[in-house]
């Protein structure tokens, strides 16, 4: 039900307010991390996911779980939307709200999400490596990391950026390798 027609028309409009709330308060880089932190939480956490996406749960206990999971360390503003998200049985969407949000703060700021996957953790100095490269690729004044790690990999990394791959892992190159080997037999 999340990725239906229904969840895009829901998504857009509460990710506008959202941002168009932030501009007009000139609150924009506090929603940002508000909104990180929160979907974090969320990713990490199956059993706040569920526990807000239920529809057995009464609206009072999920606004006082919010309360208590926001508690000082949210905008206040940003303690309202969760609460009208909560009022309109709207809070199953929170994760694709907040990622429309980012989209949108994304592009507000001239910034390019990478995914970046590698077989360790990346280096400071790695990280850096590939954030000069992402931007000499897209011209993005920003580069905002999205590390994962995959042990099949072997070693090297996958850099995405939008629809452009960049594939400089050891198992890719494998990969090709194979694929010149085929054609020549």
């Amino acid at each position: 039900m999340k990725d239906s027609f229904l969840s895009a028309q829901v998504l857009e409009p509460y990710a506008e307010a959202l941002m168009s709330l932030a501009q007009s308060q000139n609150l924009v880089d506090r929603f940002g991390e508000d909104v990180s932190s929160l979907l974090n939480l969320l990713q990490n956490s199956q059993e706040l996911q569920q526990f807000l996406e239920s529809p057995v749960v009464q609206e009072d206990a999920k606004k006082a779980v919010l309360r208590q999971i926001g508690g000082d360390q949210l905008h206040p503003y940003m303690m309202n939307f969760l609460m009208i998200l909560v009022e309109r049985r709207r809070v199953l969407f929170l994760e694709g709200i907040f990622k429309q949000f980012q989209a949108r703060l994304r592009k507000l700021k001239q910034t390019v999400l990478a995914e970046v996957t590698s077989v360790v953790e990346l280096t400071d100095t790695q990280r850096q490596s590939v954030i000069e490269k992402v931007k000499a690729m897209t011209g993005a004044h920003e580069v905002e990391l999205d590390s994962k790690l995959d042990p099949d990999l072997i070693g090297g990394v996958i850099i995405k950026v939008g629809s452009q791959v960049v594939d400089a892992s050891l198992r890719g190159q494998l990969r090709r390798i194979s694929v010149s080997l085929g054609r020549s037999t």
